[in-house]
């Protein structure tokens, strides 16, 4: 069976965190994404290699417009690599969302990650795997 096969795409929910800007965290707040999962809940980059054109991210935050994008893998950061959200075809890296150590976490409800938007690093918690 092919990696691919064992490993289909997951969908991913992040609500925003407890934080000083959301003291009881938000479920208006946060990112939902698709990513290829190894059974301990991390993100299976030879899978998201094939099938990195179907990884979309789509951010909710509040009232703001929702943005849709894709879940990328660039080279850079620690380990050699960084997992970011990529919202269109923008020559301004300054854009897009990083993962913070998003290839150390493992994507199970009730866990932590945080993502540096806009320079700043925000909490988010895992509510939702499917």
């Amino acid at each position: 069976m092919s990696a691919q096969a064992r490993n289909p795409l997951s969908t991913v929910t992040l609500n925003a965190a407890r934080s000083k800007e959301f003291p009881d965290g938000s479920i208006r707040h946060g990112y939902e994404f698709l990513a290829p999962l190894t059974p301990e809940g991390r993100i299976d980059v030879e899978v998201w290699k094939a099938r990195r054109g179907e990884c979309f991210v789509h951010r909710f935050w509040g009232d703001e417009p929702q943005l849709s994008g894709l879940l990328v893998h660039r080279p850079g950061g620690r380990g050699g690599s960084t997992w970011a959200f990529e919202y269109g075809h923008r020559a301004d890296l300054a854009d897009d969302e990083d993962g913070y150590r998003f290839g150390d976490h493992a994507f199970k409800v009730g866990e932590y990650v945080s993502v540096r938007e806009e320079g700043e690093l925000r909490p988010f918690r895992v509510v939702s795997v499917v």
